[in-house]
């Protein structure tokens, strides 16, 4: 079985808490799937680079979703969400893409 990379997973959580929250009009079931795939994504990045690193990446994944809110005021809901995805994403990929463990 494949496994989905963290990057992706953290960058789902994101946009799929946001899809969800928005197409139910219940924001905490939103919050339900960004804390699962948080929690998941948090736990592949203390599998694959340690507690440090997973602590670091995690602090960002609560601090894009914060940043998303002030952000959606000036460029619109979906593109601060797909612009703070591609961040996680990112950073995810950039910490965990020459780990060894």
């Amino acid at each position: 079985m494949a496994k989905v990379p963290a990057a992706a997973v953290a960058a789902g959580g994101l946009v799929g808490g946001y899809g969800i929250a928005r197409w139910t009009g219940r924001r905490p079931l939103g919050g339900v799937a960004l804390a699962a795939a948080g929690s998941a994504a948090a736990y592949e990045w203390k599998r694959r680079a340690g507690p440090l690193a997973a602590t670091g990446l995690t602090v960002a994944y609560v601090a894009a979703f914060a940043g998303s809110h002030p952000l959606a005021k000036k460029v619109g809901a979906w593109p601060a969400v797909f612009t703070v995805a591609g961040g996680i994403a990112a950073a995810s990929w950039a910490v965990t893409r020459r780990s060894t463990r």
